[in-house]
């Protein structure tokens, strides 16, 4: 038990030398004017200050050492796109060790070891405590009308894993699971989970939704895909009468065969719907059925099915609300360059968490999307990393208690200055300290030339 104490005792000392030299070191770096070429990372730091990315980080890497400042630099990373930490050595710059409060850049091995150190459950609940933080920051549209969307990323593992398909029509391949929840209205994701090969699509949903709901998320109508209808997923949703879903049907013989027999209501040349009810095969629970005919000839119909708990009128469901739900291929489109459309690794908890991380990233990123010019808010991860987190021009420098990041010309074209102009100011009037913890306490003031 002795030599217990003192090997805890030992190593709490280490980190405390560990905190204290990188502390040292980033200030002698901060005291010489630094060149980079990411300056434009230096806009995410009010925005992570903001979202309180520090005490979201500190939740989960406890220790006492520069565990947090780690984690920091994996969104950044995620923030500029890359999939590896040398890649092209794009990141060997100290400008981009600054931004994440180190005098260092860690490597691919120490990231692995830091995130191998934690569960899938830590990183899970850093998303239900991001989520309730977006929630109360307005991120996500008061209709409150999401949608579920498998979005599995292939992968070129050695392991020996069953195969899966990404669509129907393609040939299984090895995948990455992983399964996103996402506003239909700003396209902007509330959580994610990841599954191994032999996961069901209906395990991880429930999975997922229940991150949702026990995030703050009570009222809302959940927009599925057919490779969700199972009696399961619809049995949650019947005993959680708050949460409602649409999703289509499986073509299930019986119920196909219903549809010529119903009742349409035409709404317009070529298009009515109809309605009626479905139950699971010995199951007690009754769902509302609804159906649409398209087509003009009786002998060239076709018809799709759905069911719902919603008591929204049909026609509103199917003809208004349901197309929304294709907009969460929008995100993917838009934001999966930040770290979800590859599969570097399958250990699951380390990969869980390097998407987690990302999810601050993106979020961090959405806050300053509000604030460019209406064309340059349409911008994809990628083009947002190259134009504005790469190559803007600038330097940094100490003096007093603040770091002054000056920016040279390239601001101009969107229009940051009226933005981060007296940026400690802005923070203390919104009731937040312009102290930025992962930055020595220095505060931020931003020069524009």
């Amino acid at each position: 038990m002795d030599v217990k104490i003192q090997q805890t005792r030992r190593n709490q000392v280490q980190a405390k030398v560990s905190v204290q030299n990188n502390e040292r070191y980033l200030r002698e770096q901060l005291a010489c004017k630094v060149s980079s070429s990411h300056m434009g990372l230096w806009l995410l730091v009010p925005e992570l200050a903001r979202l309180g990315t520090w005490d979201l980080l500190k939740g989960v890497f406890r220790d006492n050492t520069v565990d947090p400042h780690l984690a920091m630099q994996m969104v950044n990373e995620s923030a500029l796109c890359v999939h590896r930490i040398r890649e092209k050595g794009s990141l060997c710059h100290q400008g981009f060790s600054l931004v994440n409060g180190l005098s260092f850049l860690a490597s691919d091995e120490s990231i692995h070891h830091l995130l191998d150190k934690h569960t899938v459950k830590d990183f899970e609940d850093l998303q239900k405590a991001l989520l309730s933080l977006r929630i109360a920051d307005g991120h996500y549209s008061t209709q409150q009308v999401l949608a579920l969307d498998p979005h599995r990323i292939e992968s070129h593992s050695q392991r020996i894993m069953p195969k899966k398909k990404k669509r129907p029509d393609l040939p299984a391949k090895k995948m990455m699971q992983t399964f996103f929840c996402a506003d239909v209205n700003t396209r902007q994701p509330l959580a994610f989970t990841t599954a191994a090969s032999g996961k069901t699509c209906t395990q991880a949903t429930l999975q997922l939704i229940n991150i949702i709901e026990s995030s703050g998320v009570k009222q809302a109508l959940i927009l599925a895909d057919k490779e969700h209808f199972s009696h399961e997923i619809c049995n949650y949703f019947y005993k959680h009468p708050g949460l409602d879903m649409l999703m289509p049907v499986m073509n299930n013989k019986g119920v196909v065969d219903s549809f010529p027999r119903l009742n349409y209501r035409p709404l317009w040349a070529g298009y009515a719907i109809a309605e009626s009810s479905f139950q699971y095969k010995n199951k007690p629970q009754k769902f509302r059925l609804l159906a649409q005919r398209e087509g003009e000839v009786e002998n060239e119909y076709t018809y799709k099915g759905f069911i719902t708990t919603s008591d929204k009128d049909a026609k509103e469901l199917l003809s208004h609300i349901f197309p929304q739900r294709w907009t969460i291929e929008e995100f993917f489109n838009f934001e999966g360059d930040m770290g979800w459309n590859r599969a570097s690794t399958f250990n699951l908890n380390i990969k869980y968490g390097k998407q987690t991380l990302a999810l601050i990233a993106q979020a961090a990123a959405y806050k300053l999307r509000q604030k460019l010019p209406k064309p340059y808010r349409q911008w994809t991860a990628a083009m947002l990393s190259e134009k504005l987190f790469t190559n803007m021009e600038g330097d940094i420098k100490v003096k007093d208690d603040y770091i002054i990041v000056t920016f040279y010309r390239d601001h101009e074209y969107v229009n940051l200055k009226n933005q981060y102009n007296d940026i400690s100011s802005r923070l203390e009037r919104e009731g937040i300290c312009p102290k930025i913890p992962w930055l020595c306490d220095y505060k931020l003031k931003f020069r524009f030339k």
